[in-house]
């Protein structure tokens, strides 16, 4: 693809990437084929060749309009269209690039900029949400049904161990996931524990940035990143041997801010490795299976759906690692008709766009459910909310299921 970048791009960082990845792009239309939000819409606007085009039009100095922003803010930023390209385009950094651009030149109605700003200033804010989580769980059977949906039943999170373990991981806690489902990381602390593992918490860390950073707030997003690396350096400095994400969706962006920093002379080295020391939950329990396998040898024959995040399996490229241990320790797993496609949580997604998000919930959930299983498990504290809105059969990560078959 030929590009001529406007001058007030071109000669920055974001340009340059945005021009390679513009020119990667050979329109050969594969994405199309795998975007959620085409096959709902039918628009070629509405998929990834059409949304590369708007961002190309309005980086060569095209003005863009609200018609531009409505196309690009439908997009869910699955990645499954990085999956499928051939050519190896990074369209989720060119939204991303795409996205801060237009949010600088289109405004948005006050609804919208309130519902955004709420977003930003409360979610990623543990000391805000957690007691707001709560009084919702409180009130939840008198709340209307859309935000009853958004509320998940409250839970207990069981002991954290405190065994000293000479091996030592470091969890990101999150900032929703330990108050809609605190009981994730406790229990990959308790089957860590089993594994001769310490799992360990860093009190000053918090939201990873993803949350802010796609909704083009980008700037207080890299500030989140960086008091994460200060608040994990320590333990860097005393040896951890990983960074371990419960969270599919934290662990694609915490991959990524060697990335996003490359240009930051303070933080550039610190991030280049805080992305290689982070690891998905997937990428470290396998190692164990042979310490796994013995405790939990004929507990385990439940038949479950796997839901694999699109975070994991097109962000961070990681397939068939959660199936491949559950089966080795003697359980059914199924995948559902079309389990590269996204629920329609996608981060604040189902916030944002409720009506296509509760659409692919369904197409999602008549699919899983079709498998008729005992549950459905899933890796991202998103996915596991949303799809539990919208069924009665119980929705969990996977951890908990190894964890609770270990007692």
């Amino acid at each position: 693809m030929q590009t001529n970048l406007a001058d007030f791009l071109k000669d920055t960082p974001e340009g340059q990437e945005a021009d390679a990845i513009l020119r990667s792009c050979v329109h050969c239309g594969f994405c199309t084929a795998t975007c959620p939000t085409y096959q709902l819409l039918g628009d070629e606007l509405d998929g990834p060749r059409g949304r590369i085009y708007l961002i190309k039009q309005v980086l060569e100095g095209k003005p863009a309009t609200q018609k531009t922003q409505q196309h690009l803010d439908r997009c869910l930023t699955c990645r499954n269209c990085e999956s499928t390209c051939p050519s190896g385009v990074k369209y989720g950094r060119l939204l991303d690039i795409g996205r801060h651009v237009v949010d600088g030149q289109v405004g948005r109605s006050m609804a919208q900029r309130f519902t955004r700003s709420l977003l930003k200033q409360v979610l990623p804010r543990p000391a805000i949400f957690s007691p707001a989580m709560k009084l919702g769980q409180a009130l939840r059977p008198m709340l209307p049904a859309a935000l009853q949906e958004k509320i998940p039943k409250p839970q207990p999170s069981g002991m954290w161990p405190t065994t000293e373990h000479a091996r030592k991981m470091l969890v990101l806690e999150g900032c929703v996931q330990p108050s809609m489902a605190p009981n994730i990381n406790a229990a990959t602390a308790r089957v860590l524990d089993r594994c001769g593992v310490q799992l360990l918490r860093a009190s000053n860390a918090g939201c990873c940035g993803a949350l802010r950073f796609h909704l083009s707030d980008e700037e207080t997003a890299l500030t989140d990143m960086r008091r994460n690396i200060d608040a994990w350096w320590p333990f860097i400095e005393q040896g951890i041997e990983a960074i371990v994400m419960t969270a599919s969706g934290c662990g694609v962006m915490v991959k990524d801010y060697a990335h996003l920093l490359r240009n930051d002379a303070q933080y550039a080295e610190k991030a280049q490795r805080i992305s290689a020391l982070t690891k998905d939950l997937s990428e470290i329990l396998p190692q164990f299976e042979a310490t796994l396998l013995p405790l939990l040898q004929g507990k385990m024959q439940q038949r479950i759906a796997w839901h694999p995040p699109c975070t994991l399996q097109h962000g961070q490229q990681i397939r068939g690692k959660v199936e491949g241990l559950l089966r080795a320790l003697g359980v059914d797993v199924k995948l559902c008709a079309d389990s590269h496609l996204c629920c329609g949580s996608a981060g604040t997604y189902s916030v944002l766009q409720p009506e296509l998000s509760q659409q692919l919930r369904a197409n999602k959930l008549r699919n899983l459910e079709a498998l008729e299983p005992e549950a459905i498990l899933s890796a991202n504290i998103g996915c596991l909310t949303h799809l539990q809105a919208g069924t009665t059969t119980p929705v969990q990560h996977w951890i908990e299921l190894i964890d609770r078959h270990l007692v």
